[in-house]
């Protein structure tokens, strides 16, 4: 049915605890952000409301939650590589190595050694969210691969089902591209391009075990975020008629981001934990595939970026070398 061992990663989970507590307080710090912001952008558009009549009040409470909702988006637009480099990655980070070890090095809480480690790896924020977005682009020219093999089958229905297939893709991807960067730091390399690179035709030659796997989480995954979002209503109805103008969407609103925040939290680094062990296991003993090279490089643009990106490094390194080598001979 799957290869992941769901038991395992959930024991994972506790082991990560300090790590699962810290992007709770992430998450639902947003989730709260939002609800906070759209709460006040609401009543000073209420109160400003008050200059006119009842369609006028309305329309500026509406507007006045609309302006604080965005608000808070634009500032977590700002803050997307933060949250790359330190929640998601380091949670990475800890779970690479209770896969690969079972245990964290002495005398390391478990955030510092993530922070470390992925510092090692990546260097800036900047540098990592760079890789993350070629890594994107690459699994997205994939997906193109797979949606068109649908396109094509002669079946019954096949345009509403390739658009199942397509929201179930796009979901997918969303925890793929975290699996490559737990390639990076299982390799232990100082070569981040390269062995995303590595990491990405490795995926490529095993897509089938991992879009089999990928589709079983997916549907966990939001079975699980549904039930979230349903335990959520009532909490979420009441901080909704606290707010001016008593909008009853806003209730399904509050619940979709308490949801969410959960989903983030909890249930995301769950499944990736789980496409890891597939990952690990399906490709141990394998070589990236010169042929899946080429594949990628003829339908991804971005993979060719990435392998531009390697030669860089790559150039860079041998520059090093040769500087250090130089100024040996000299000391000498």
């Amino acid at each position: 049915m799957w290869d992941f061992r769901l038991g395992q990663a959930i024991g994972l989970m506790f082991k990560t605890l300090p790590f699962i507590i810290f992007r709770l307080v992430v998450y639902f710090g947003i989730a709260l952000a939002y609800v906070l912001m759209t709460g006040v952008g609401a009543g000073v558009g209420w109160g400003v409301g008050g200059f006119g009549d009842e369609g006028f009040r309305a329309a500026s409470t509406f507007w006045g939650g609309v302006i604080g909702f965005g608000i808070v988006g634009a500032v977590m637009y700002v803050l997307r590589e933060y949250l790359l480099y330190v929640v998601k990655a380091g949670h990475i980070a800890v779970l690479v190595e209770l896969i690969e070890s079972q245990t964290l090095p002495e005398n390391h809480g478990q955030i510092q050694y993530a922070s470390q480690v992925v510092k090692e790896r990546f260097g800036q924020a900047s540098a990592l969210f760079v890789v993350d977005q070629l890594i994107k682009g690459v699994l997205k020219s994939l997906v193109g691969m797979v949606k068109t093999v649908f396109r094509v089958l002669p079946m019954p229905g096949a345009q509403q089902f390739l658009r199942i297939v397509q929201a179930f893709l796009r979901i997918a991807v969303g925890f793929i591209d975290e699996v490559i960067l737990a390639y990076c730091i299982r390799t232990r390399s100082n070569t981040p391009w390269e062995s995303s690179r590595d990491a990405l035709i490795l995926y490529g030659q095993n897509l089938k075990p991992m879009m089999k796997n990928a589709a079983w989480l997916t549907l966990i995954l939001y079975l699980l975020s549904f039930v979230v979002f349903l335990v959520m209503l009532a909490p979420a109805a009441l901080v909704a008629y606290l707010i001016p103008g008593g909008w009853s969407a806003t209730g399904l609103v509050i619940a979709l981001l308490f949801a969410w925040s959960v989903k983030a939290a909890v249930f995301e680094p769950l499944a990736v934990t789980c496409m890891m062990q597939v990952y690990f296991k399906t490709i141990e003993g394998q070589t990236p595939d010169p042929e899946w090279e080429a594949k990628l490089d003829g339908i991804s643009k971005k993979f060719r970026e990435l392998k531009q990106q390697v030669a860089t490094e790559k150039a860079t390194q041998t520059s090093d070398i040769s500087t250090f080598k130089t100024e040996e001979s000299g000391v000498r």
